[in-house]
């Protein structure tokens, strides 16, 4: 039997990309409408940002922790968290954690290495460019990375929490990013990470300047490997 994948979620969109993408590819490991048993458990984002915005980490690992022992409750073997910028946490919950974790930046550090990438492009929300979950999960692969400068960070922020966690997908949004991508591209780097788990329901392969690392869907499809292969 394949294990139980437990989602520690926290936006809707990035999260239900998430879920869909074990459902959905699943069934090329398991057979045809086939997957491994899948729980989540979400607070709202609401209460995730208003301990962000107060600078209250440990708080945010304590949600984190909550849902983790919630899902474990009901039989998750392991833990995944589809947002990228709560991951800032991640050694805060892992030791205290009643289930094992896989975690987002290392294995889209894995495929930019599978993939022979040299320099990243880091997206995401402001407080995952500007801080430490990337940063140090790429060094340690031996890899080089970039986020986009301040005024661009700001604007990649505002469309993110404005728009993408709502589900809303506007074209001038896509236009800015692509811009940005481009931008990124002419500092030398090679793929782009879309570090924000709503990104790739906006910036698609086609669209983007760079190859597109998608944490949402590798951090997915980690999870169903582990899952099938345990």
């Amino acid at each position: 039997m394949p294990l139980h994948i437990g989602i520690v979620a926290c936006s809707a969109e990035g999260a239900a990309l998430c879920y869909r993408t074990i459902c959905l590819e699943g069934a090329e490991l398991l057979g045809q409408h086939n997957h491994p048993e899948v729980s989540m458990h979400t607070y709202s984002l609401a209460q995730y940002m208003n301990r962000v915005y107060e600078n209250d980490w440990p708080g945010v690992a304590e949600l984190m922790l909550s849902s983790a022992e919630k899902l474990a409750s009901i039989g998750a073997d392991f833990l995944i968290c589809p947002d990228n910028t709560i991951h800032q946490v991640f050694d805060l919950v892992e030791h205290r954690s009643p289930r094992p974790w896989l975690h987002i930046s290392e294995e889209v550090a894995k495929e930019a290495r599978r993939c022979r990438y040299k320099k990243l492009g880091v997206l995401g929300t402001r407080y995952l460019m500007e801080g430490p979950v990337y940063p140090e999960k790429l060094k340690a692969a031996g890899l080089e990375h970039r986020i986009p400068n301040a005024p661009q960070r700001e604007k990649i922020n505002q469309i993110i929490f404005d728009e993408l966690v709502n589900g809303e997908f506007a074209p001038r949004s896509l236009a800015y990013l692509t811009e940005v991508i481009r931008s990124l591209a002419d500092e030398g780097c090679d793929a782009v990470v879309l570090g924000c788990t709503e990104i790739p329901l906006l910036v698609t392969p086609d669209a983007s300047p760079l190859p597109t690392l998608d944490s949402t869907r590798l951090l997915a499809r980690a999870a169903l490997r582990k899952a099938v292969d345990s």
